[in-house]
């Protein structure tokens, strides 16, 4: 007789699974929960207490761990030693396992969960047996998920369950209980409220689709998503239009949502190019503000990405068709807009709740190196204007302040060395990642070119020198945001105060490397 042991939480499908198992002449095994499910679907099934001669003790948390199963699952069928004591001890072989598990982030994701709750949705038995079936693959068919039982059925009823296959299966199973219990150290350490990082750390990704290629066409890439948090990201985006984002459309996308995401406070949106942006635009309509974006680099903006915490509307739209963007990301299009837009079939049009509360964010962030991994948190430092302080004789209103913050906020996503510029609430100038300042500074103020007069320039680290101050009078700048910091801080404060430029320190730098 085969023996076939089934312990599930989710019961889907698994009527029509059990009951081709038992055409293919399987004798089925299960736990309390699964065994009344299968009985109140009239399926027979051996309770697991018929095999160990032990009940399930302790309100569930023992059932499965006995030698009389894991003596059948663990046994190597062609051991004579093993196949002595097998036969010694009265144990079946079972030769297919089929087990998921409880459902810990499920759980964990309940705001209604307590700790107590939580803790009891830690497996232990479901992960020993998934363990044990993985281990001994070449004679036991071992299934973690039930979007395999399809497979599993065919490739039995055809005899083409080959040990290839099961190493296949194996591997899946060791990578779901891994993931899994990474995902408990993860919690149990966040709940000890440590500063510091754990001394070995573990990561649960789950894979959303391959990419085409990576950053360059001979190069393999494929995107995953942390399930443990939600954000506002492009893994929980709707996509309404427009064929697979690429690898690089991915990483220029984000960083055009982590634009808005900074200025959600405002009616907002982002034209991005290269990981850098080349318009950013707040306070005011959804036409206002891309006008304003394209005005800010109409040649960038070719082929770039947009992003906006508002919703396309149809004369928008059919400005947007006018030029060849990659993707527009918004908070929604509305019926008009949608089948303007569409009309361009390669067009990614992403619809992305901006406005969503409902978030859990992971504050770190990750980047590799040869052979090792970089964790920081993320920049997600936000700015209260009264803590800055203004050390020129020139001063600012309150108006001339919040236009200072947003270029602050701007100059933090442009890569180092960076310097952006913004007038009446839009970037005219980008200066992005210059071997030195004072090369930033020159590109985004000839970009700007007349429209500086008045503008607000703002650099992501300290100014070392006056030159940046000294160029920027020639384009007749009002005020300069920098974090201070640099030993000739004064030489910047006097060039300021000689040209009359208000200059603010906010003395929080943001180097984006």
């Amino acid at each position: 007789m085969k023996y076939a042991l089934i312990s599930v939480f989710n019961k889907n499908n698994l009527i029509e699974f059990a009951n081709e198992l038992i055409k293919l002449n399987y004798k089925i095994i299960s736990t309390g929960g699964t065994y009344n499910y299968l009985l109140e679907n009239k399926i027979e099934s051996l309770k697991v207490e018929e095999l160990t001669g032990f009940p399930e003790i302790l309100d569930g948390r023992v059932k499965t761990l006995h030698p009389n199963l894991y003596g059948g699952i663990l046994s190597i069928r062609n051991n004579n030693i093993h196949k002595e004591q097998v036969l010694k001890h009265k144990i079946n072989y079972i030769d297919i396992i089929v087990v998921d598990l409880y459902p810990f982030l499920k759980t964990v994701k309940n705001k209604n969960s307590s700790h107590e709750d939580i803790i009891e949705n830690i497996d232990i038995g479901g992960v020993s047996l998934l363990r044990a079936g993985a281990k001994n693959y070449k004679d036991v068919i071992t299934i973690s998920d039930i979007n395999d039982y399809g497979l599993i059925i065919s490739k039995l009823n055809n005899n083409s369950v080959d040990d290839s296959f099961k190493l296949e299966l194996a591997q899946k199973a060791f990578s779901h209980t891994s993931s899994y219990d990474s995902l408990i150290n993860n919690y149990l350490f966040k709940k000890l409220n440590k500063d510091s990082l754990p001394d070995i750390l573990t990561l649960s990704y789950s894979k959303v689709e391959t990419l085409r290629y990576g950053e360059n066409p001979h190069q393999k890439a494929t995107l995953y998503k942390d399930d443990y948090f939600e954000e506002i990201s492009l893994t929980n985006a709707e996509q309404l239009n427009g064929k697979q984002l690429s690898y690089n459309n991915l990483l220029d996308a984000n960083s055009a949502i982590n634009i808005v995401k900074d200025l959600n406070d405002f009616t907002c949106m982002v034209g991005i190019k290269h990981l850098n942006p080349c318009g950013v635009s707040i306070k005011g309509n959804v036409e206002e503000l891309w006008d304003k974006v394209l005005d800010s680099d109409s040649i960038s903006i070719f082929g770039g990405i947009v992003a906006t915490n508002q919703v396309i509307n149809k004369n928008v739209a059919e400005k947007m068709s006018k030029i060849f963007l990659e993707i527009i990301i918004a908070q929604d299009f509305d019926k008009e807009a949608l089948e303007i837009l569409s009309k361009k079939k390669n067009l990614r049009l992403l619809k992305l709740d901006f406005k969503n509360n409902n978030i859990k964010i992971n504050k770190y962030q990750y980047t590799t190196i040869n052979q090792g991994l970089l964790v920081q948190e993320k920049d997600l430092y936000k700015h209260n204007i009264k803590d800055w302080k203004i050390v020129t004789n020139k001063k600012l209103d309150e108006n001339e302040m919040l236009e200072a913050y947003f270029a602050y906020v701007v100059v933090k996503h442009v890569k180092s060395n960076a310097i952006a510029i913004t007038k009446q609430f839009q970037t005219i100038g980008v200066g992005p990642g210059q071997m030195n300042r004072i090369g930033s500074a020159k590109i985004a103020l000839e970009q700007a070119g007349k429209k500086a007069e008045d503008a607000f320039l703002s650099s992501d680290a300290f100014l070392p020198f006056s030159d940046v101050v000294e160029l920027a009078s020639k384009f007749k700048i009002k005020a300069i945001i920098q974090p201070g910091g640099s030993l000739k801080d004064q030489e910047s404060i006097d060039m300021a105060n000689e040209k009359g430029i208000a200059m603010i320190f906010t003395s929080v730098r943001h180097f984006k490397h």
